[in-house]
């Protein structure tokens, strides 16, 4: 299994909220990103989806700067791609 592959499984989490807002990040917006930042997307997935909600969803900030950076990034991708 190739890691976008890897990837596109972490990605599909048990909240479909998550699933909406990662799996096109990682289909559209990985392939564009820093080594860092893509380091950083990694263990991004590590997290619980109830902590991924509170940051992506509810607007916490995580502790970590560089993680804090990351959820910037995918709020504003995913915010693009919102049709009103």
């Amino acid at each position: 299994m190739d890691e976008q592959q890897r990837l596109r499984w972490q990605c599909r989490r048990g909240m479909l909220e998550l699933d909406v807002i990662l799996m096109p990040f990682l289909e559209q917006d990985w392939p564009h990103l820093s080594d860092e930042q893509q380091d950083g997307f990694r263990t991004l997935l590590e997290h619980s989806d109830l902590q991924l909600f509170r940051w992506l969803m509810r607007g916490e900030t995580p502790t970590d700067p560089a993680i804090h950076s990351l959820i910037e990034v995918i709020r504003a991708r995913h915010q693009t791609r919102i049709v009103y």
